[in-house]
């Protein structure tokens, strides 16, 4: 029910924007505008301050919206409103009329950008592990303890932002991105990474193949947390209780104890454990936990971890409301470039139509990062705004960019588009668009059995 609330508070912000875009621009040209339209389907809500003003409407079905019109293509139009008619209106003002929506989407964008970066963020410092060999970033040269400063010269304070920029930047596979790293002397160099096309067409397969994971510390395997009705508390296990050994194997950091437990799940471990200088031997049995790679041990119980450790390790950043404002631009330019390479792609079979999401996918995303704070929520809400400003303008009849398609055409003879042929190539836009909605959900469904 949370994930279905916040997927719907997303999909509701980001129509209302899209749809407010076309209702501000057409009521600024002189078009009459009947209805504004939250939704889909039958109407559940409704608001009119007189008979000849706009009705506000909240629709059945939030997965989209419309702006109602005065135009006589869709039925007949009173005298005293034939000049308010959208269909009467001189080229430019029908064309900023359609282009609103989308460019609406791409304005708020920004603005939840800017919002992001003046309210800042808290996030790891992109510190990396261990190289495996044969990877990308072995190739480039990476070592453990290199901190990622920059990707193509723009700043990644966070891991977050480092995987994105890098990640973004791989969908150009024929250019190579440069990333400035600070080793641990201090010193600052240049790695060129190479994507190879294979790669780039996948994340799946990028993640595998890049080879970049963030520096995990060797802590000390001392008890912190214990969770009650879990298998560490039933066990006895208390907070600072120190791990020597599992199965009599010596425990030398956590991270071998939590290994070791996954690797374990529902089977007894005897476990050696030192308590206020005493040493003592407990019998714990993991409980057993499915997940997408199999069944997994857990005990629930958390590490204690030091204080120095997490202060060096976590990164506070923000910026001011002007530089805040140059980033926000940048970063909706970015992604709405990165969103366009990958639709072409896709289109000619150079990348994966995994990329792809569909509503369920977005429901989850939406659901995961409200959960984890305001901060993520903005940041999903602007990169779904971009991608929404984006797919309409695309030039496909039923979409936005389709109507900016014709007019275009107007614009070149001199005389509009024949309604038939219109309603031709919106027939075939529409058939492709339910292909392609159809493609989204069968990989969202597909990604559930996972």
């Amino acid at each position: 029910m949370q994930t279905l609330f916040y997927f719907i508070l997303a999909i509701g912000i980001l129509v209302a924007f899209h749809e407010f875009g076309h209702f501000w621009v057409a009521r600024k040209v002189g078009v009459k505008v009947l209805r504004f339209s939250v939704g889909f389907g039958p109407i559940v809500w409704s608001h009119q301050k007189a008979p000849d003003t706009t009705e506000y409407a909240l629709s059945a079905i939030p997965l989209g919206g419309y702006v109602k019109m005065v135009d006589e293509r869709e039925g007949p139009v009173e005298k005293k409103d034939l000049p308010y008619a959208f269909n009467r209106q001189p080229l430019w003002a029908r064309f900023a009329i359609v282009l609103a929506g989308p460019l609406f989407n791409l304005i708020l964008a920004v603005f939840l950008y800017w919002c992001v970066f003046i309210m800042g963020e808290t996030g790891i410092r992109p510190v990396l592990g261990s190289i495996e060999p044969n990877t990308l970033a072995a190739q480039a040269g990476f070592k453990e303890g290199e901190e990622i400063l920059a990707v193509n010269e723009s700043t990644t304070p966070t891991w977050t932002e480092a995987i994105t920029a890098i990640v973004t930047s791989a969908i150009d596979s024929d250019q190579e991105i440069s990333i400035q790293v600070e080793t641990p002397d201090g010193e600052r160099q240049i790695r060129a990474l190479k994507i190879p096309e294979s790669a780039s067409q996948d994340p799946k397969i990028l993640y595998k193949k890049l080879g970049l994971t963030p520096w995990s510390p060797k802590i000390k395997p001392v008890i912190d947390k214990v969770l009650p009705d879990g298998a560490a508390a039933r066990a006895g296990l208390k907070p600072g209780d120190f791990l020597i050994s599992a199965d009599n194997i010596p425990l030398i950091e956590w991270m071998q104890w939590v290994e070791y437990v996954r690797d374990h799940p529902g089977k007894a471990i005897n476990l050696e454990i030192e308590r206020d200088g005493v040493r003592l031997h407990l019998t714990i049995t993991p409980e057993i936990v499915e997940t997408k790679e199999g069944q997994v041990g857990k005990i629930g119980a958390g590490v204690k971890i030091p204080e120095n450790l997490r202060e060096s390790m976590v990164v506070e950043y923000s910026l001011a409301p002007l530089p805040a404002l140059a980033a926000a631009v940048k970063k909706t330019y970015e992604f709405s470039s990165a969103t366009l390479k990958m639709l072409g792609k896709m289109l000619v079979g150079k990348a994966s139509v995994e990329n792809l999401s569909g509503p369920i996918s977005i429901a989850q995303y939406a659901g995961q990062s409200a959960e984890m704070g305001l901060t993520p929520f903005l940041k999903f809400l602007a990169l779904v705004s971009v991608s929404l400003g984006v797919i309409n303008l695309l030039p496909v009849p039923v979409l936005d960019g389709g109507h900016l398609m014709f007019y275009l055409i107007e614009a070149i003879k001199g005389s509009p588009v024949s309604e038939r042929a219109q309603a031709f190539f919106q027939q075939i836009g529409m058939a492709l668009l339910l292909l392609l909605m159809g493609l989204a959900i069968m990989l969202d469904i597909e990604r559930l059995f996972q």
